[in-house]
């Protein structure tokens, strides 16, 4: 069981619904975000758009979300206009990493501090770690001492961290293969034990689900089959079982279907999982509208189709997710 502080029970349960599950929203992309508009527009996109794309889908959207996590960069605007009972969550890292370095190291955003985030009335602190538990383990050991550094920084200001793990191969770049896709259980769920360690202070885990659907028989339509459906069902069962930490899955750029269907199929495996920070399965189709048609085609977008995808991925969280309160104890 995880131990929470009076304080850190209390803003997670700002972040959930009144079953204490979390079906929050995602938007701190930035720099695939500005690509996806300056994509589909024929004009400059500058900051601006960025925040003004973030602005509708706040306001659009958080009516239906229990929480919205944002970036301070570009976010704040979007923050101030969510709904009055959505909770919000803001990143603390840099957006991506550096190419031209080995490892995919993580850095923090240079005026900010989980002191800061709280200051602006977050509810939550959010990082984002690439790992790969194979790698170097010089690489890894700075990625583990950023870990605790984040952990210490929230454990002092009594705020929940929220860390999100995207694993990878320092091999081999390509994830979305059916090459990546036979190694990925191992390298979600060994990331899940790793940081389940109570030095790093993480309070809730955003995971990848630890197959790719898109592989899995019955999913994979005339694509290649890499796993067997009850050998997927029970790597979700694995995943369960690596950590005692609630965990909540993110939708790593899936259509909004499809996760909702491996939203299900998770439950069918008996999965743990405490909820979803759903971002661009949610939202995606929304981007070249706002890009190409502007600020009121957009809304009308949201208001029909990106409420439809909300609500019907509150029903596949509703009848999937278990309450975190399952797994930790107020001190």
């Amino acid at each position: 069981m995880l131990k929470l502080t009076p304080n850190k029970y209390a803003y997670l349960q700002k972040l959930s619904d009144k079953e204490n599950r979390i079906n929050a929203l995602a938007i701190d992309q930035r720099g695939s975000l500005k690509k996806m508009i300056a994509a589909n527009s024929s004009k400059e996109v500058g900051d601006e758009g960025i925040i003004n794309f973030k602005k509708e889908i706040s306001e659009g959207l958080t009516q239906y979300a229990t929480a919205i996590l944002l970036d301070p960069e570009y976010g704040i605007p979007a923050a101030e206009l969510r709904h009055e009972d959505a909770g919000l969550l803001i990143s603390y890292e840099k957006t991506g990493y550096d190419a031209t370095e080995v490892g995919r190291l993580p850095d923090l955003l240079p005026i900010w501090s989980a002191k800061r985030i709280k200051e602006m009335g977050a509810d939550a602190v959010k990082i984002l770690l690439y790992y790969d538990v194979d790698e170097d383990e010089a690489i890894n050991d700075q990625k583990h001492a950023f870990v605790e550094r984040v952990g210490s920084e929230c454990k002092g200001e009594d705020i929940p961290f929220f860390l999100e793990i995207v694993t990878y191969d320092a091999t081999d770049d390509d994830v979305k293969s059916a090459k990546y896709a036979k190694v990925k259980p191992h390298k979600v769920n060994e990331s899940m034990k790793v940081f389940s360690d109570e030095r790093y202070a993480v309070d809730v885990l955003k995971m990848e689900v630890p197959v790719n659907m898109n592989y899995v028989e019955g999913f994979a339509g005339d694509g290649e089959v890499v796993h067997t459906r009850e050998e997927a069902l029970q790597y979700f069962r694995e995943q369960s079982e690596a950590t005692h930490l609630p965990f909540i899955f993110l939708s790593a750029g899936v259509s909004a279907e499809l996760f909702q269907d491996t939203v299900r199929f998770a439950k069918e495996a008996g999965s743990t999982f405490n909820g979803v920070l759903c971002g661009r399965a949610t939202w995606k189709d929304s981007v070249a509208i706002f890009a190409r048609d502007g600020k009121e085609a957009a809304q009308e977008w949201l208001q029909t189709v990106g409420r439809k995808n909300m609500e019907d991925l509150n029903v596949a969280v509703a009848e999937s997710a278990s309450p975190w309160t399952d797994k930790v104890t107020v001190q």
